[in-house]
């Protein structure tokens, strides 16, 4: 694993760089490995990361972050719309910060991922690589089972005149789609590479 925790050509990097966000990638690596023995999810990380910014930015205008409750105004901030993020934006706007530039700033989990990955050059435990494997494993077991049932189903339809007939090939496939990005990616790639084409 790398020593460096700034790397500007990851969004991560470039915001630690911008917020003096010290310390925050050995961090961010400890809790996603799991070094005191429980792991961090990638979103909560990503949270935890943006409430940090949140907090920075109201330090450098003179505001205690304590008094600001900033949990409350983070989570309204995440919400496309609603009268809440209005309430939040204004508030920010009254300490001269500007709420689009700041929410510009909040990354992704998927760019936690990379930023950990490449930058940090972090990886699972063996254990929990082994985890991804199995569920890969236990995935494709149920692959197997849904073409087996599919083609008994097309063989006794067929012997019953309901097909023409009993030759066709039988595909399954498993897919995950991105809401965000659009990207279309088998579940064996996304479990192994962790990560979609959010984050380039």
């Amino acid at each position: 694993m790398s020593d460096s925790s700034v790397d500007r050509r990851t969004k991560v990097g470039k915001c630690i760089e911008e917020y003096d966000l010290e310390g925050m990638g050995p961090q961010l690596e400890a809790a996603w490995i799991g070094e005191d023995g429980e792991r961090t999810s990638l979103r909560n990380l990503a949270d935890e990361f943006n409430q940090a910014v949140l907090e920075v930015a109201l330090r450098d205008e003179g505001v205690s972050p304590a008094d600001f409750e900033i949990n409350g105004t983070y989570e309204a901030l995440r919400n496309e719309s609603g009268s809440e993020k209005k309430r939040a934006e204004r508030r920010l706007e009254r300490q001269n910060i500007d709420p689009e530039q700041l929410t510009d700033n909040f990354v992704s989990h998927q760019a936690i991922h990379t930023y950990l990955k490449n930058t940090r050059e972090a990886s699972l435990p063996e254990n929990q690589t082994d985890r991804i494997q199995s569920r890969i494993e236990a995935i494709e077991k149920l692959k197997g089972r849904v073409s087996t049932v599919t083609e008994s189903a097309i063989d006794s339809l067929a012997s019953a005149d309901h097909l023409n007939h009993d030759d066709y090939d039988v595909l399954v496939d498993v897919r995950a789609v991105c809401p965000d990005c659009g990207s279309d990616i088998s579940i064996r790639d996304l479990l192994r590479s962790g990560e979609c084409e959010c984050e380039s």
